[in-house]
């Protein structure tokens, strides 16, 4: 389907907008129905900016929605004008990352002035996932997910606040902020290991906490395994507690053939992903004469 004709009906639209702006500033205007005006153009932009949305134009669409969110700031529409920087950001994700995280951290800042911090989050979460796939940055991807999970966290909502935190660990790890990743691990597995339907998940944090430790230092992982087996005996029973001990021993004769071996044996029943891949070599790394590899 032809979707051009929409994109000229969209710039008529913007047009006619710009005019009933301009008009409801002039003086007499401003007498008779000003506001009024305003109304009618803030529909117009939407309306065009969902033609644009038809037509694939995306950055138009997203620009359309901004002069729909200031207007209707400007007449104290707070929640329209959030919505439509929402809308705005959505649009602009698909043509310019970095203005969808210009809309959205607009629309942020009117939902934390109204209290409304578990859609802030969301937004948050939002802006992380662009820093995180689109730009790549990942000190900013972290500073998001922790604004998220800070947010979530104030609003009891801690299954969504564990998520966003569980992202934070595993870039920090990423970036060698070990004793963050560690806490983190550490506190979310304690936070899930009393829950009768995410306990099973507890074994998985224990574990990642435990290879950070390792790579820091052979006596702390062994401490803290020891600390996770009292605190979570199931931990204790786990292929992963079982990996870890025959890891330590490897690490302790320095003996990075057995090292190899036991994470090949792992690796054949639970496959490793990329992250546990590189916490490993990373650990394997630390015994002398070591080539680097897992093979």
């Amino acid at each position: 389907m032809d979707n051009s004709g929409k994109e000229k009906e969209a710039m008529q639209l913007m047009a006619e907008a710009d005019k009933k702006v301009k008009s409801s500033g002039s003086f007499l205007g401003g007498m008779f129905g000003g506001n009024h005006k305003v109304e009618d153009a803030c529909e117009m932009y939407a309306r065009a900016a969902n033609m644009f949305k038809m037509a694939k134009n995306w950055s138009a669409a997203g620009s359309a929605f901004c002069q729909a969110a200031r207007l209707h700031m400007q007449m104290q529409n707070k929640l329209d004008s959030a919505t439509s920087f929402v809308d705005a950001g959505n649009a602009y994700k698909k043509a310019d990352p970095q203005e969808a995280i210009n809309c959205l951290n607009a629309a942020i800042d009117i939902y934390t002035d109204m209290g409304r911090f578990t859609i802030a989050a969301k937004h948050h979460m939002t802006i992380a996932e662009i820093y995180e796939s689109e730009l790549v940055d990942i000190e900013k991807t972290i500073a998001h997910y922790e604004q998220a999970a800070d947010y979530y966290k104030g609003e009891e909502s801690n299954s969504s606040a564990n998520k966003c935190l569980l992202k934070v660990g595993s870039y920090s790890a990423q970036l060698e902020q070990y004793p963050k990743a560690i806490e983190i691990y550490e506190q979310v597995a304690t936070s899930t290991m009393d829950n009768p339907l995410l306990k099973y998940n507890a074994k998985e944090y224990f574990w990642k906490a435990a290879l950070c430790h390792f790579i820091v230092d052979e006596l702390n992982a062994k401490l803290a395994i020891e600390k996770y087996e009292g605190m979570f005996p199931a931990f204790s029973d786990s292929r992963e507690c079982k990996l870890l001990k025959k890891l330590l021993e490897a690490h302790e004769e320095q003996n990075s053939e057995a090292f190899t071996e036991a994470v090949k044996e792992f690796d054949s029943i639970s496959r490793l992903d990329q992250w546990q891949t590189t916490m490993l070599l990373r650990i394997k790394k630390t015994i002398q004469g070591d080539a680097g590899d897992l093979k």
